[in-house]
């Protein structure tokens, strides 16, 4: 969302050297509300309330210790069991806690609600301790009924939960999920008394101990799902200000939709005396309306750097901007179930006439590397053999084999991106290499990140912009995204011998022969290419100078409770 000129131009120095809005100028200038965004409204009240002691929100919540926080669009959904998203993920991991966390720094694993754990000998069972003091939010006792009943929500069928698939390696639990079997006692998940939780595994999982930081995992709790609705109810009202109760360090205290998200420190979180902030706002501003907050002190992280402010802030800030490394791959989704596109000739066309150099060094030109595979390399040990060329003219080729020489009768066809203009410039240039190399047309349309989605599950589109970070370090959590039946592959591609291989690669427990049956699963996915890889995520973001505690990492994992601010 774009802020109006006529607000920008209000813009004066600041003490620090950014450029920020006036409070005095702000106190004059009175914006009719039918003219801005909600999102972008809000910042504009939350900048005029400062018209008494001339602060702006980094100032004021530096003083405080409130953290204004960008996530760029409003969260689908604040139900752990149906959300997909990392905007979504950055609200949850304050208001919820897993078995298991993560340090904020090296990634290396942590105690959460379990204080410790025991491995069998053969890797098959996992025993959680759990603290005995641990509480939710409402001060009830947080005990293994509330996992148990968790892990049975995400697990039913007819909870629908996209992210089911990452407890399969549980005992039974795919049967379960599939509605192969009935009784969740079956399932390899027990307690012997309220502090004890234990988990028998289909095959020994060399990363099971991540998995629990990842909010499909957390727990919920029981009673105030069920007051709220029966167990499996994705609509319900217990994720709404007032209702909602969570074991995170932070409490959630309001819910605008299209405004803000403002949680607050949780008392009874189990190391509350370590957290230092007070308050997040989470703030869902698009993304160019975010960068000129940030430079009015409004923000003190925003979620991307918009791609034309890249050289003016390498220019005039460069302290403020950050690119780290980022497990993640962009990449274009097909639909391969649409007319010319269920042809594979068609999609390696398309995959082979993206010029990704140019568009990662003088598009993007925030340190992206191009994707000629789906996997980010040297991901657990894991980097593709197989890569994708950059090969115009044969990309030609295929298309005239497939019934289309120099484009002519191919039908027109739209690519799906969600809103932002970061993704809009992306599609822009594709665009413009397509018709340039192959004669093709393509109309772009975007829709708000919520519309999307739905779009996206529905599967109405032709070819969509997608992306995946890693939930882990492993080369598993990016290839089973294409296994036939999971809930997030929108494709309509499937391969048996696809699923096979992944299936296999989760019960290998010899590194070599696993990372190999990777390896041939991969080459299957990019002679099939119902997905297109573009880049290589580097996570961008503008941050102020008074975060502390707020650590680069690949998985863009920050736990709240470590994070804090200077004056």
């Amino acid at each position: 969302m774009l802020l109006p000129s006529r607000f920008l131009a209000r813009l004066c120095p600041s003490r620090s050297g950014r450029q920020s809005f006036s409070p005095l100028s702000l106190c004059r200038f009175r914006p009719k509300r039918r003219h801005l965004p909600a999102a972008v409204w809000g910042l504009v009240v939350l900048s005029m309330t400062g018209c008494s002691d001339r602060q702006s929100n980094v100032e004021r919540g530096n003083a405080a210790q409130e953290i204004y926080i960008g996530i760029g669009s409003e969260p689908a959904a604040l139900d752990p069991h149906i959300a997909t998203g990392v905007t979504e993920l950055y609200v949850l991991i304050s208001l919820f806690e897993g078995l298991t966390t993560v340090h904020p720094k090296t990634l290396a694993i942590e105690p959460g609600v379990a204080l410790s754990w025991d491995i069998s000998d053969d890797g098959l069972r996992y025993t959680f301790h759990l603290d005995p003091d641990a509480r939710w939010s409402n001060g009830d006792p947080l005990t293994a009924e509330d996992f148990l009943f968790s892990y049975e929500r995400i697990l039913t069928p007819a909870m629908g939960a996209p992210y089911a698939y990452m407890l399969y390696c549980i005992k039974n639990a795919e049967a379960f999920n599939r509605g192969e079997i009935e009784d969740f006692a079956r399932v390899g998940l027990s307690s012997s008394d309220p502090h004890t939780l234990v988990i028998d595994l289909e095959a020994p999982t060399p990363y099971l101990l991540s998995l629990p930081s990842h909010f499909t995992w957390f727990p919920l709790h029981k009673a105030t799902v069920l007051q709220h609705g029966s167990m499996t109810d994705r609509i319900s009202k217990w994720t709404k200000p007032g209702n909602f109760v969570g074991n995170g360090p932070f409490a959630l205290k309001t819910w605008r939709l299209n405004h803000s998200i403002e949680v607050e420190r949780n008392p009874y979180y189990n190391a509350a005396e370590s957290v230092r902030l007070n308050k997040i706002h989470f703030l869902p501003v698009g993304v160019d309306a975010e960068e000129r907050a940030f430079r009015a002190d409004q923000l003190h992280i925003t979620s991307t750097v918009p791609i034309p402010r890249i050289d003016w802030y390498r220019a005039n800030a460069p302290d403020s901007m950050r690119f780290d490394t980022y497990l993640g791959i962009y990449y274009y989704l097909v639909n391969t179930d649409r007319g010319a596109l269920k042809d594979p000739r068609v999609r390696k066309a398309l995959a082979y006439s993206i010029d990704r150099d140019s568009l990662t060094e003088h598009v993007l030109k925030a340190g992206q590397q191009p994707a000629y595979h789906f996997t980010p390399p040297n991901t657990g040990g894991y980097t593709a053999k197989v890569e994708l060329p950059y090969d115009p003219g044969l990309a030609r080729e295929l298309l005239a084999e497939a019934g289309f020489p120099g484009g002519a009768g191919f039908p027109t066809f739209e690519l799906l991106f969600n809103t932002s203009e970061s993704h809009r410039t992306v599609a822009v240039a594709i665009q413009q290499m397509w018709k340039e190399e192959l004669g093709i047309d393509v109309s772009l349309y975007n829709q708000e990140w919520k519309v999307y989605l739905a779009t996206r599950r529905a599967r109405n589109f032709d070819i969509v912009r997608a992306a995946w970070i890693g939930d882990y370090v492993d080369p598993n959590t990016f290839l089973s995204l294409l296994t036939s039946d999971n809930g997030n592959n929108h494709s309509n591609w499937g391969s048996q011998e696809f699923d096979q291989l992944i299936k296999r690669a989760a019960f290998e427990q010899n590194p070599e022969d696993r990372m190999a049956l990777f390896q041939k699963a991969e080459a299957i996915l990019m002679e099939e290419m119902p997905v297109i890889p573009i880049y290589f995520y580097v996570r961008s973001t503008l941050i102020d100078e008074a975060v502390q505690g707020w650590h680069p990492n690949i998985l863009d994992y920050h736990p709240y409770q470590d994070v804090w601010l200077e004056e």
